[in-house]
């Protein structure tokens, strides 16, 4: 078997597989912000989250001690998280099919051309500035968090 990719594109194709798997990992991790809520130990993050409040049926608060995705989509706090949310699960299916993609071309001739090789840096570019929005975005966020609260 050979190869489309010369040293450099291995070594590229080997980082941006690391890279995407730790975005996509960061991605799922309830763990973006720590904190105590009635007594019990509470994380969350754009995506999930862990020890969160709930009613009963008889409309008592307690705190379900799980981790878990919001319920719906309009359950995610706020807008500014919202839009990290959906920003970053595209930036890391980009950033994943172009890694996955490269790794391939470390191992099939001529499955990466320079015309290809290009396209999947702009792809693997808008991925990772997605992701890098995403930090202001979260931030944003926060802050209303914080005002609410």
């Amino acid at each position: 078997m050979g190869s489309s990719l010369t040293l450099v594109g291995a070594l590229w194709a080997f980082l941006s597989f690391l890279t995407a798997v730790a975005s996509s990992a960061s991605y799922f991790v309830p763990c973006w912000l720590f904190g105590s809520q009635l007594g019990k130990p509470v994380s969350f993050g754009t995506f999930r989250r862990c020890t969160y409040p709930a009613r009963t049926e008889e409309k008592h608060l307690v705190m379900v001690e799980e981790c878990g995705r919001y319920a719906s989509f309009g359950a995610i706090p706020s807008l500014s998280w919202q839009i990290c949310t959906v920003v970053t699960g595209i930036g890391c299916a980009l950033l994943l099919l172009v890694a996955l993609a490269a790794i391939l071309g470390c191992c099939v001739e001529e499955l990466i051309s320079r015309m290809m090789g290009r396209f999947m840096g702009a792809a693997q570019f808008v991925g990772g500035n997605g992701n890098r929005l995403h930090y202001a975005t979260y931030v944003s966020g926060f802050r209303l968090l914080i005002s609410i609260c």
